[in-house]
């Protein structure tokens, strides 16, 4: 099987794990912030929190902005469960705001005549998470003027996008957003194993953050109701959250950094050879925009609406082409569909389910196995 994703482990990354299990930390040790300042650095903002997820990043990411309840999140339906869920952690309401067409991230048009109508049923949103779908940017200049314009704090969920660019700067940079999160599971684009990160311009945020991500508690005397007792001392100030990440994470995450500007250019490259192979077939290759470059963790296609998604689908999983589907349309879910979302709600957005397949895209595919799945794709869609 050819899967759609896979991670790429090194002896680097191997000795930079076993060298942590070899020192005096496993975990609240050197390597978290050494991970931390590198990915800043990279992404051009001064504070990043690591974390054990990107959910656990958005969720803290919400407390620091204040979300709780009588609040609203706004996100697109088309993305991972998380970038709603984080919402309801904090007690608050979720809607959902119609796709791009073309880019299939959250529409800024679509936003801009949801806000109007919201603030004439004084219903506007606290946050509003656009997600950078498949590593590509959303329009975040346009989303960041409707946020002034409509006072609603933004998140960018980046999981997809590190090593992405938006308007010739880094995504993660935080220009046009209030918090920036990144995800480090073995598919995405650098892995930790599982992790996160939150990276943000405002120093107030990013403490927030840093003191959610372990239990409230902190050994700071100037967060406390009184002089330490001791060397001992700490204090538990807020209600927390196991969320750190660990040293060996934050070393196999470090040693990754280093190699992720090659990851994003071997994901671009074999995005392009697959644009110019699929030229032909019944089926749209994925749109960019030309404000930035994606960090192509997924490479998605549109198969036309006269074939049948499923039989496609079940055909190159039997030739050991291991296709996947981002995603199904979170208003869909039987979770949500409980709290009064319907099919219909979002028609670009089911349009896109309808037709959507993410085909296998990672650096160690070969061109000899994307040929492997262009010829499985042709074979499954021929007349």
């Amino acid at each position: 099987m050819i899967p759609y994703g896979r991670q790429d482990i090194t002896q680097a990354d191997i000795d930079a794990v076993g060298a942590v299990l070899r020192s005096d930390f496993l975990t609240q040790g050197p390597m978290v912030p050494r991970f931390e300042a590198a990915v800043a650095d990279r992404c051009g903002a001064p504070h990043a929190i690591a974390v054990n997820s990107a959910t656990s990043a958005l969720h803290v990411a919400c407390l620091a902005l204040g979300l709780g309840p009588g609040d609203i999140l706004w996100t697109t339906p088309v993305t991972f469960v998380a970038s709603a869920n984080c919402a309801l952690y904090c007690g608050a309401e979720v809607d959902f705001v119609d796709i791009d067409p073309a880019t299939y991230n959250l529409c800024p048009r679509a936003l801009e005549a949801k806000l109007i109508e919201a603030k004439v049923a004084g219903r506007l949103p606290k946050v509003v998470v656009p997600v950078h779908l498949a590593g590509q940017s959303p329009d975040m200049a346009a989303i960041h003027d409707l946020a002034t314009r409509f006072g609603f704090r933004v998140i960018e969920d980046a999981s997809h996008a590190i090593g992405a660019t938006y308007l010739g700067a880094a995504v993660g940079d935080c220009r046009y957003s209030d918090i920036t999160v990144f995800s480090f599971h073995p598919v995405k684009i650098i892995t930790t194993g599982e992790g996160g990160m939150a990276l943000t311009r405002d120093p107030a945020l990013a403490a927030r953050m840093d003191l959610l991500r372990s239990h409230g508690i902190t050994r700071d005397p100037a967060l406390m109701s009184h002089a330490p007792d001791g060397p001992w001392y700490y204090q538990q100030v807020d209600l927390g959250y196991n969320y750190r990440m660990t040293d060996i994470q934050a070393a196999l995450g470090l040693s990754q950094m280093t190699r992720l500007g090659d990851y994003v250019a071997r994901r671009r490259l074999l995005a392009r050879r697959y644009d110019r192979l699929l030229a032909g077939l019944p089926l749209r290759v994925p749109f960019q925009h030309g404000d930035g470059e994606s960090a192509w963790h997924l490479y998605i296609v549109r198969l036309d609406p006269a074939l049948d998604r499923r039989a496609v689908f079940e055909a190159l999983r039997a030739a050991g082409i291991g296709v996947n589907l981002h995603y199904i349309p979170v208003h869909t879910q039987p979770y949500y569909a409980a709290k009064g979302f319907a099919p219909g709600d979002f028609p670009e957005a089911e349009r896109y389910y309808a037709e959507a397949i993410s085909l296998p895209l990672y650096p160690g595919l070969t061109e000899a196995m994307q040929d492997e799945v262009i010829a499985a794709l042709r074979r499954a869609v021929a007349p």
